[in-house]
């Protein structure tokens, strides 16, 4: 039996990195991490996603509407709605996507190919 390796961070944008936590056929979840002060410029995909703020607080502005979320807040995320972020405190964020983000996991599988 071999053991699972466990999958890379991945830095997203400055101060923000993510990490896949688990996937199936129709969804896929990461976990972010994100530093004080970070942000991640507004973005859209195809997939919808639910976003779980573990601990922090930060703001999700999703189509020019900014919205603050902290400790134990959720948000949904409509399919290719522009969104980004603005970290005001450190936060671990729980995102889930479906369908799958197939190009985070293309990017884990080559990270962890070139760890080898």
């Amino acid at each position: 039996m071999e053991m699972k390796r466990e999958n890379p961070t991945i830095e997203l944008c400055p101060g923000i990195t993510r990490r896949t936590v688990a996937h199936g056929k129709n969804m896929y979840q990461m976990m972010a991490t994100l530093a004080a002060g970070s942000r991640m410029p507004p973005h859209s995909h195809a997939q919808e996603q639910l976003v779980h703020i573990l601990e922090g607080k930060m703001r999700l502005i999703v189509d020019g509407v900014a919205h603050e979320l902290s400790t134990g807040d959720s948000f949904y995320l409509a399919s290719n709605v522009p969104h980004g972020v603005e970290t005001i405190l450190p936060t671990r964020v729980l995102d889930t996507f479906s369908p799958p983000r197939d190009d985070y996991l293309a990017i884990d599988k080559q990270k962890m190919a070139g760890d080898q």
